[in-house]
């Protein structure tokens, strides 16, 4: 009886240290993109240096799921420019293309017109109530680069959350 009781104590020890392995293994891994995420916010001067279109309100160049690269620089914006912004009161970042620039002539502060390519109309009914450009403080930055299609992952998990479930129970804990 005794041998059986050290083999089953040896198993259960054998356990705990692979259950702590995985989770030192886990936090160094969250830890990691913590600090990647933190680097790129501080080399592209973006709050979110990634976002996903998450409409095909930037149709035909941008097609939902396409994950975007964000870069802010101290630069004017110019009409044309694609950038990425919040508007008060919506959690959800917006991409759409500058189409006027607005120059006030007291301050020199820029602000800004946008709309979405594949829109009839400019955005100002997606702005704030009663607002009518967009300023500075609201672009969290311009586009610079894109992936196709790889932001999918992102929409099918928000959108469809029995496979995120699906998703934890076949990775585990």
């Amino acid at each position: 009886m005794g041998w059986i009781g050290d083999t089953v104590d040896s198993v259960k020890s054998i356990q705990i240290r692979q259950l702590l392995t995985q989770a030192v293994s886990l936090g160094m891994i969250v830890t990691s993109a913590l600090i990647i995420w933190k680097a790129l916010m501080c080399i592209t001067g973006s709050e979110s240096p990634v976002v996903v279109v998450l409409s095909g309100s930037m149709e035909p160049g941008f097609k939902r799921g396409d994950i975007l690269f964000l870069h802010m620089s101290k630069d004017p914006i110019r009409a044309g420019e694609i950038v990425v912004f919040n508007v008060d009161g919506r959690e959800i970042p917006i991409v759409h293309r500058v189409i006027k620039v607005h120059e006030r002539e007291d301050t020199g502060e820029v602000d800004v017109l946008t709309k979405g390519d594949n829109n009839y109309g400019d955005d100002r009914l997606l702005y704030a109530q009663g607002q009518l450009w967009l300023q500075r403080h609201h672009i969290m930055g311009r586009a610079v680069g894109f992936l196709p299609y790889v932001g999918w992952v992102t929409i099918i998990m928000t959108e469809k959350p029995i496979i995120k479930v699906g998703f934890r129970i076949l990775t585990g804990p």
